[in-house]
């Protein structure tokens, strides 16, 4: 297993981009057509940063300055491992349902890739993700 990315959700997903792009020196490219905005950002031939487009409000505690109770929040969304071989895949799964630990598994959209993610704590998820043809992947 190795890390495969790291998810951040931003209200500013043009500057997040260009800085990223501009300064750290990371290549915009292809990304699946999800149904909400974002760029993938490639190190190396691999999309290591995944921007998507803070759509969703989150609520501040109101103690902090400033804080508004609806306010978009930055965050890092996910951390998430790329599984080389559906074996690996497939004994994941087999960990998980020994362990009673619930999961969601989706397919990324034109793509023969498929993503399971854990959500650990509220705010807390981790995504595995491996290539697997549609339907093979539970």
């Amino acid at each position: 297993m190795q890390l495969d990315h790291v998810t951040l959700v931003t209200p500013d997903l043009e500057g997040t981009c260009r800085f990223f792009r501009d300064i750290v020196g990371l290549d915009d490219g292809p990304r699946p057509p999800f149904r909400v905005d974002g760029h993938w950002l490639y190190a190396n031939g691999r999309a290591v940063i995944h921007l998507v487009d803070a759509t969703v409000p989150a609520h501040l505690p109101a103690q902090l300055p400033g804080a508004s109770s609806a306010l978009v929040a930055p965050r890092i969304d996910h951390v998430a491992f790329r599984l080389a071989s559906g074996a690996e895949w497939h004994a994941l799964v087999e960990r998980l349902a020994a362990h009673r630990v619930p999961y969601q598994v989706a397919e990324v959209p034109a793509s023969a890739e498929v993503q399971l993610f854990v959500a650990l704590a509220p705010g807390v998820v981790v995504e595995f993700v491996t290539s697997m043809p549609a339907g093979a992947a539970v």
